[in-house]
């Protein structure tokens, strides 16, 4: 259904009288350029006392001035045949393992090749339309260069439910990461509010007092020389979370050059070939079926570049083949 146009009336003042129609308008709706007044001109769309008259003409006072301005199309996104593996499905949801470089949804430039593309090509009318047009089904977002388990909803009463379980902190969040950098520990909470960075309006920060609550707990699961692969549960969903409390501890996730990380690594003196993407995986998401209430547990196998980089990194560094080989075992 298309919107109906928006319509506006003035009335000439002593003061705006002798203006160009045209300039008297633009006077009136700064949000218009005075090109695309005489465009709506051209169309039939603007009258003075009922008559349609020329951008030239000089309002008097008392001119009854009316404009109607069309709305603009509704936003869409067109279906595109780009395959999906999908973890989990049911007649009101389903989990997809989206790979690293894929945009969840358009926008900051990125028109084609989303994941919503994908699924709208897959699911046709079959997702929900709480989100809007642009995000159908989307009920949370991975950045571009993570990989992994993102929830799809089928219908409004599902992703309603779910949104209501993310924001209650009830889906259980489980990622993968390779850190630059030992941890000590072996295991740790990091609970740094994150906000904007003021200077670099692409990145977040921890180093703001005014941000928002967020808490990643993490486990170490192997020590290399020189990096840590841990995994890590998000209790909150802030905008590059992970990467930020990292990064703010001096440890940023291989491959994230915005954070700090190097564009290629070095292990054992060798010189590795670039990864090309973030080493950040979500490994696994648990949460209630928004419908039957029953327990869905899906798990999304660590991407064969990741695990191939880790065994590589482990090989350059001359390290245990087997602890390599145990560490990736629960993630592939």
């Amino acid at each position: 259904m298309t919107a109906a146009p928006e319509s506006s009336e003035f009335v000439v003042s002593a003061e705006s009288a002798g203006e160009r129609l045209d300039r008297f308008l633009a006077s009136q709706l700064p949000d218009l350029s005075r090109s695309k007044i005489q465009s709506l001109m051209q169309e039939g769309r603007v009258r003075v006392n009922d008559a349609a008259l020329k951008a030239s003409y000089r309002v008097e006072e008392g001119d009854a001035v009316s404009i109607e301005i069309p709305a603009p199309p509704a936003a869409q996104v067109a279906p595109e045949s780009i395959p999906l593996e999908i973890l989990y499905e049911d007649e009101d949801l389903a989990v997809v393992n989206k790979p690293a470089g894929m945009v969840v949804h358009p926008g900051a430039g990125a028109d084609s090749g989303t994941m919503v593309g994908a699924l709208l090509h897959r699911f046709g009318g079959g997702l929900s339309a709480v989100g809007g047009p642009l995000r159908p089904g989307i009920v949370h977002r991975l950045d571009k260069g993570t990989s992994g388990a993102i929830v799809i909803a089928k219908n409004d009463a599902a992703h309603r439910k779910l949104v209501d379980d993310f924001r209650a902190r009830r889906v259980q969040k489980t990622y993968v990461a390779l850190l630059h950098g030992r941890l000590k520990e072996a295991a740790g909470t990091v609970a740094l509010p994150i906000s904007r960075d003021l200077r670099r309006r692409a990145r977040m920060t921890a180093r703001r007092r005014e941000g928002r609550e967020a808490r990643t707990d993490w486990r170490a699961r192997l020590r290399l020389d020189g990096f840590t692969l841990i995994e890590a549960d998000l209790h909150t969903g802030r905008t590059h979370q992970i990467r930020v409390h990292f990064s703010t501890l001096g440890c940023p996730v291989v491959g994230d050059t915005l954070y700090g990380a190097p564009h290629r690594e070095r292990a054992g003196g060798e010189l590795l070939p670039p990864l090309d993407r973030n080493f950040l995986h979500s490994a696994r998401l648990a949460f209630d079926h928004p419908r039957t209430g029953k327990r869905v547990d899906v798990r999304a196998p660590l991407p064969g570049e990741l695990a191939g980089y880790l065994k590589a990194l482990g090989r350059a560094g001359h390290a245990d083949s087997a602890s390599i080989d145990a560490a990736l075992r629960p993630y592939l």
